[in-house]
């Protein structure tokens, strides 16, 4: 896969998400699978802090030791979470449109704040994978709630 087809697939997994999420009304936002575990809502704020968190502050080497954690009574209506995913992946997205050789960027080393090094590649691709998980879990909530999840 292209560097560039990588981004527009993040795009399109993202379109899905944003479709999942229009299904549901503000008050669906607090539905959880099982007592203790993340509700919908927060599941959504986990994969926008996720992309910013690992991104822009580990990756750029500008991580503070907290993770960026948005928290759903912040962001409590379907509009402001879309919102907010919507924003954090502008960010990223303009991170990489800026770069005129993205190849050549996404071989480049990213040292996490735990140790290792990576490529940026790598880290693309984690926080994508990372997304695609977390949007898995708000479909099958949607299941639970006898609600049809999108079709990708």
């Amino acid at each position: 896969m292209e560097d560039r087809e990588l981004l527009k697939q993040w795009d399109d997994v993202l379109k899905n998400l944003y479709a999942a999420l229009d299904l549901l009304r503000d008050d669906q936002l607090a539905f959880t699978a099982h007592e203790g575990l993340w509700s919908l809502g927060q599941t959504a704020c986990h994969i926008a802090g996720t992309e910013e968190d690992f991104l822009r502050h580990r990756c750029y080497g500008r991580w503070g030791g907290e993770e960026c954690d948005y928290q759903l009574k912040d962001y409590p209506s379907v509009s402001a979470l879309k919102n907010l995913l919507a924003d954090v992946h502008a960010r990223t997205t303009a991170d990489f449109s800026a770069v005129e050789d993205l190849a050549a960027r996404l071989e480049q080393p990213a040292v996490m704040p735990w140790g290792p090094t990576v490529t940026w590649r790598w880290a693309v691709w984690h926080v994508l994978e990372h997304t695609i998980h977390h949007r898995g879990e708000i479909f099958l909530m949607l299941g639970l709630q006898g609600m049809e999840a999108p079709d990708v």
